[in-house]
C-alpha cells in the first residue's frame, strides 16, 4: 500500500499568494494537518520552503503545480531539496490546470502521464505526488502513478464514486468550499461569487455534469442548488457535517476552502470551524 506525508483528516487549501508564514504557523497552532497551496505556486517550490520552515508538524502540499508552467526537472529537482531539507512534511500536487487558461493545452492525459515519466526520471517518488482528477481515466492514473487524488470543486457523491474508481488504498484528498455565516442568503452570496468563475471552465462543468447538473444549474452565476451543493454554508456545526459526508464518501482527508468577503481576515473563520472539527 502506497503511503504519503501525513496529512490529517482535515487540512486547509488556499491560493499561494494569500498564504503567510505566519498564518500557517497559526492553522498548525489550531490543529489543521497540512495546508494546500492554489494558484498554480512556482515549480521553484520557494514559498512551500517559507511555510514549512515556520512549522514544525504542518504538512505542505500544491493544489496544484501546473504542467504547462514548470517542467518536471525543475520541479523535481525542487521537490528533492524541500524533501531533505524537511522530510516528510511535504506532497507535490501536480495537475493540467484548465483548458482556457494555457494555449498549449492538449490531450492532458497524455501530458500527464509524460509528466509522471518526467518525475520518475527526477526521483521523485510515488508516495510524494498526487494528481489533480476529477474523471474516472485520471483517477485511474492518479491511484496507479502517484500516492492519489486531489479533486477541486465537487461534492461528497463524487467522492463516493472516486473512491469506488481508485480502489482502498490511493490517497482521496477532496477540496470543499466553505463560507461560515449565520445568514445563508449572505453565505450563499459570497459562495456565488466563486462558484461562477468555474462554470466558465469545461473540465469542471463536465464533471457537474456527470454528477447529474444540467443546463438549469451551470447557466449564469449557478442555481442555488448547484452553490449549495459545491460550498458548505452556515454555521461551523453544518460545515463539519458536510466535512464528515466526504469522510464516510471515502476521502482520506478534506481539505477546506474558507471563502470570505473581500479583505476579509480568514484566520477568525478557521478558528472557528477548528472549535468544532477538532473538538
Amino acid at each position: 500500500m502506497t503511503t504519503w506525508p501525513a496529512l490529517g483528516k482535515v487540512g486547509v487549501w488556499r491560493a499561494a499568494s494569500q498564504v503567510t508564514p505566519a498564518l500557517a504557523a497559526s492553522l498548525e497552532e489550531l490543529g489543521y494537518g497540512a495546508i494546500w497551496l492554489g494558484g498554480s505556486p512556482g515549480g521553484d517550490l520557494r514559498i512551500v520552503d517559507e511555510l514549512l520552515a515556520a512549522t514544525s508538524t504542518l504538512t505542505v502540499a500544491t493544489g496544484i503545480v501546473n504542467i504547462w508552467q514548470d517542467d518536471p526537472a525543475t520541479v523535481g529537482a525542487a521537490y528533492n531539496r524541500v524533501s531533505d531539507a524537511h522530510p516528510g512534511r511535504f506532497l507535490l500536487g501536480v495537475g493540467a490546470g484548465h483548458r482556457e487558461a494555457t494555449a498549449r493545452y492538449t490531450k492532458p492525459y497524455d501530458a500527464l502521464a509524460a509528466y509522471l515519466d518526467g518525475l520518475d526520471a527526477a526521483g521523485v517518488p510515488v508516495e510524494g505526488r498526487a494528481l489533480a482528477a476529477l474523471g474516472p481515466r485520471v483517477l485511474r492514473l492518479a491511484a496507479d502513478r502517484s500516492a492519489g487524488a486531489h479533486p477541486y470543486l465537487t461534492t461528497p457523491e463524487h467522492t463516493r464514486q472516486a473512491r469506488e474508481i481508485v480502489g482502498a488504498g490511493p490517497l482521496l484528498a477532496p477540496e470543499q468550499k466553505v463560507v461560515v455565516s449565520g445568514d445563508i442568503e449572505h453565505a450563499r452570496k459570497i459562495a456565488r461569487s466563486t462558484v461562477a468563475f468555474y462554470l466558465k471552465l469545461t473540465n469542471y462543468t463536465a464533471n457537474l455534469r456527470r454528477l447529474g447538473f444540467g443546463d438549469e444549474d451551470l447557466s449564469g452565476e449557478g442555481s442555488d442548488r448547484l452553490v449549495d451543493a459545491l460550498v458548505a454554508l452556515g454555521e461551523p456545526e453544518t460545515i463539519k457535517r458536510r466535512v464528515d459526508e466526504h469522510l464516510a464518501a471515502g476521502a482520506d482527508h478534506v481539505n477546506v476552502q474558507l471563502l470570505t468577503a473581500d479583505g476579509e481576515d480568514p484566520l477568525p473563520g478557521y478558528r472557528a470551524l477548528a472549535g468544532v472539527l477538532f473538538a
